[in-house]
């Protein structure tokens, strides 16, 4: 049961991650059949996976989401932001719940009764009941409903390809020994190069090195690209943050991502995801204005932002701008006096790029008050921090009413990668090529150089 239940987790949560997206697509364009069809299956298996598992408040709430995601799908009802409001609550409901699961094994003790019957109000009349008690109870479809249910979910166009689940440990202790192979590599290789110069002949051992130096190569690769994935899976959540701040904040804001399958090291896409959503969620607050003020300024109602992704060399960089207000240079400035950072000759002498600088530092904040969004002066600096963790690093420019943009430049992988080390002495130079990396030891580059 542990497996199976660990099994469960595992897959309901890339279902739920999925969800979240999906929803707000078909937001967009209610009229996609394929994206409907695609929540459906996604809801319908995590309810259908619950009955192994003897989880009875799961199944409720996943049941009253698929009874409202099946009236959709007949087009007995219409795609509403109140529908899928209705919908992503119990999505919510349902991450807690398998939270649980994860933490003790066994359902949390809580009444859903009141989002059931908002469900059970949308699927039987098309609206969310005034009254929650006065909805009825949710009603297990007969044995002839759920075949006929099951029997509407379109097959797949073509097979899956097959996977295996991998522990993320096990990845990273492969990469591990795979850097060790890899400098061990060199260093034979150096020592076989010092016994041609020295002797004047081939090595009967350079052909076996040689072989294995490829074989260590396409191994080194092989291994690294199954620690990548793409960026756009540090962006799924991204579109439900905005929708939320956009109710949460009275603006209309337009997420616009491309680049989204560039990809990048395991590793390092976990540590940009919190410095992308403090990004989104100062941009939302500060950046982007209300529709009466963009009104007046000229502008359309709906902010916009947009991400973008793309490789450049050994990195990858990351743009994300705004069509706000800018950055206020006055206030920064005024802050940063106040705050005893610089003074005021010191700032006079400055650039605006120089002062756009300050709000890195951990505690600045020019917010007015402080919100549930933003303002206490903890969102850049953590940016800033996981981004130099990378070994990254953060440029901003700002216009005022033109908007503020980021350019992230962060390494491609924290495995080892190919590198020239270049020796200059004497009366020449000398260039070997060799490997280093951004998460070896001491110890282990000064191995690399030396087998240079």
């Amino acid at each position: 049961m542990d497996d199976l239940l660990a099994d469960f987790l595992s897959e309901t949560n890339e279902s739920l991650a999925e969800l979240d997206s999906a929803l707000l697509s078909l937001e967009q364009s209610p009229d996609d059949a394929d994206t409907l069809s695609r929540i459906f299956r996604l809801v319908h298996t995590i309810k259908g996976t619950c009955g192994f598992l003897s989880t009875p408040r799961l199944e409720r709430v996943a049941h009253a989401a698929e009874n409202v995601l099946g009236r959709v799908r007949d087009k007995v009802l219409p795609v509403t932001p109140d529908l899928i409001t209705t919908v992503l609550a119990a999505i919510d409901v349902i991450k807690v719940i398998v939270a649980g699961l994860a933490g003790t094994g066994s359902e949390a003790a809580r009444e859903d009764g009141a989002l059931i019957a908002r469900l059970d109000a949308i699927a039987e009349r098309g609206f969310v009941a005034a009254d929650p008690s006065a909805a009825s109870q949710p009603r297990m479809p007969n044995a002839e409903t759920s075949r006929s249910r099951d029997a509407a979910i379109a097959p797949e166009p073509k097979l899956a390809p097959q996977t295996v689940r991998v522990g993320v440990d096990v990845l990273e202790e492969q990469m591990r020994l795979v850097s060790e192979l890899v400098l061990a590599r060199n260093q034979l290789l150096q020592l076989a190069r010092a016994k041609e110069e020295k002797s004047g002949e081939t090595s009967a051992f350079a052909a076996p090195l040689q072989r294995l130096s490829q074989i260590t190569s396409d191994l080194q690769e092989g291994v690294t690209k199954t620690r990548m994935q793409p960026i756009g899976h540090a962006w799924n959540k991204l579109r439900r943050l905005v929708r939320n701040l956009e109710q949460e904040l009275g603006k209309k804001i337009e997420l616009h991502m491309t680049g989204g399958d560039t990809e990048l090291d395991r590793q390092v896409l976990e540590l940009i995801k919190d410095p992308l959503t403090h990004m989104v969620r100062n941009s939302a607050d500060h950046g982007l204005e209300r529709p009466t003020e963009r009104r007046e300024a000229g502008k359309p109602e709906t902010g916009r932002i947009t991400l973008n992704a793309l490789h450049q060399g050994g990195h990858i960089i990351i743009e994300m701008a705004d069509d706000g207000r800018g950055l206020p240079v006055d206030r920064i400035r005024a802050e940063a006096l106040a705050r005893g950072l610089a003074s005021e000759a010191e700032l006079a002498a400055m650039s605006d790029a120089q002062i756009h600088r300050f709000i890195f530092l951990a505690g600045f904040s020019t917010a007015a008050r402080v919100t549930s969004v933003s303002g206490r002066g903890v969102g850049m600096d953590v940016v800033k921090t996981n981004i130099e963790r990378t070994g990254g690093t953060i440029e901003l420019a700002s216009k005022p009413g033109l908007g503020t943009s980021f350019t992230i430049t962060i390494p491609l992988t924290h495995a080892i990668v190919p590198a020239f080390i270049l020796e200059s002495g004497g009366s020449g130079s000398r260039s070997r090529r060799s490997a280093c990396s951004s998460s070896c030891t001491r110890q282990a580059m000064r191995q690399s150089v030396a087998a240079a």
